[in-house]
């Protein structure tokens, strides 16, 4: 008997011509009695129930007031290529690195060391559709997460520095790490006028770990002042054996960045002139890159440009680094924030299209599959310390024109950084994001 009623209906809706159709969608009361008629059928068949659906597709039209059937499916997190924060603050997460970096290790290999990363996302279902860049987002610090997959160092400063590193938490607690409004992330130095003994600061290190890269840093302000020393930069296991790549780097008051490597012995420069290895800096220190023949100074190419670091780089609200490793070996690039390249703002960053690097470390003269492995990107302001303190009393370098024992009347640097505790107002970074892509 259920049955008899809504074949009826099927029937006389195949029955109608395309003529009466408009008749039907007018008439409130038939569509009554069909839906009527349906909803009795789908308790009673489901099977019936998208049948009559079907035969009735013509000539039901959608009522914007009624309410629409939704389907949801999950997609599952391992499979897309994203990390899983299992931690909450704590930035434990699961990896989907699948390879083991290290020595002999091909370039684009990756491993986590220890738990956590802010995220991972090989293959995003945001990301553009259609990409000509060989390089894949493998790793994205930025946002509330920042900090998550990061390690606090709390050892002595290897540079002697008047610097105390502190744990996670007291940084916290003290305000010397935190999440503005916007989004990036700030690592401060102490401002306590004065202190005894060290000053507090941040130093941090990725638990993610690889060889081969691209590692795109987008910040808006860093560490300057006289006194400090910040870097972006990683390295390798066993240093200098591992390798380590300075990114980022100056001291007191300079305003020029200077990029670096150092290295075990037998890696060098083929030339220290710029238009020989096509790159907008100037190389500073030599040619030899081994730290152990160099006072562990490596080899060094300065920025021409006043923007890239300190003072200048903050008045224009700072810009991206990019520090390309492949097999062909190493390069950094600035970009001030109104001239970044628009495919790395798209996620799909090509270097092969970037303007000349600031400086560039051929192969030729230093197999990098060699000399640089396993390496994990670092932030850290220390203070004074070997070339911050050592340079207490020069001028002339990097932009700095009067020297730092003249500008703040203290004749050391240490004295200086233990009773001025306000004149590191600006010693802080300011990061919207640190991006790890490995090549596909």
């Amino acid at each position: 008997m259920y049955f008899h009623l809504p074949l009826i209906l099927l029937l006389l809706a195949n029955a109608i011509s395309s003529e009466a159709k408009p008749f039907l969608r007018g008439s409130d009361h038939i569509i009554r009695g069909i839906d009527s008629a349906h909803r009795h059928a789908v308790k009673r068949s489901s099977s019936f129930a998208r049948d009559l659906r079907r035969a009735l597709s013509g000539v039901l039209e959608e009522r914007a007031d009624s309410d629409s059937e939704k389907s949801y499916h999950c997609v599952s997190e391992k499979s897309a290529g994203v990390a899983v924060n299992v931690g909450g603050s704590s930035g434990q997460s699961t990896s989907t690195s699948s390879s083991t970096a290290g020595s002999g290790v091909g370039f684009g290999s990756s491993s986590v060391t220890a738990s956590g990363t802010a995220s991972a996302s090989a293959s995003s279902a945001s990301s553009t559709a259609v990409s000509t860049s060989a390089w894949k987002l493998q790793q994205s610090y930025e946002g509330q997460s920042f900090f998550n997959g990061w390690s606090f160092y709390t050892d002595a400063d290897p540079t002697d520095g008047t610097v105390q590193y502190v744990d996670s938490s007291t940084a916290s607690s003290n305000n010397l790490t935190s999440i503005t409004s916007s989004g990036s992330a700030i690592m401060r130095v102490d401002t306590t006028e004065t202190v005894s003994g060290n000053r507090q600061s941040v130093r941090i290190t990725t638990d993610y770990t690889y060889t081969g890269g691209l590692v795109i840093l987008d910040a808006v302000h860093v560490p300057t002042g006289c006194g400090t020393w910040p870097a972006f930069w990683s390295n390798g296991p066993n240093w200098p054996a591992g390798g380590e790549i300075d990114i980022v780097e100056g001291v007191n008051t300079f305003t020029a960045n200077q990029a670096s490597i150092h290295t075990n012995p037998g890696c060098s420069l083929p030339s220290s002139d710029s238009d020989a290895l096509t790159i907008s800096g100037t190389v500073v220190g030599g040619t030899n890159c081994a730290a152990a023949e160099t006072g562990d100074a490596g080899c060094g190419v300065v920025s021409t440009s006043d923007s890239s670091f300190g003072s200048g780089f903050n008045a224009i609200s700072g810009g991206v680094y990019a520090m390309e490793w492949t097999d062909d070996g190493i390069k950094v690039w600035f970009f001030e924030r109104s001239a970044i390249p628009s495919d790395i703002t798209s996620g799909s960053p090509d270097p092969t299209g970037w303007a000349t690097p600031l400086a560039s470390w051929p192969s030729t003269d230093c197999t990098t599959s060699d000399f640089f492995y396993d390496h994990s990107a670092i932030f850290d302001t220390t203070l004074c310390g070997e070339w911050a303190g050592n340079a207490w009393d020069n001028t002339g370098s990097a932009g700095q024109s009067e020297s730092c024992a003249s500008i703040t009347g203290y004749s050391t640097c240490a004295d200086f950084v233990q009773n001025s505790g306000s004149s590191f107002a600006d010693a802080y970074w300011e990061v919207n994001s640190v991006k790890i892509y490995q090549s596909s």
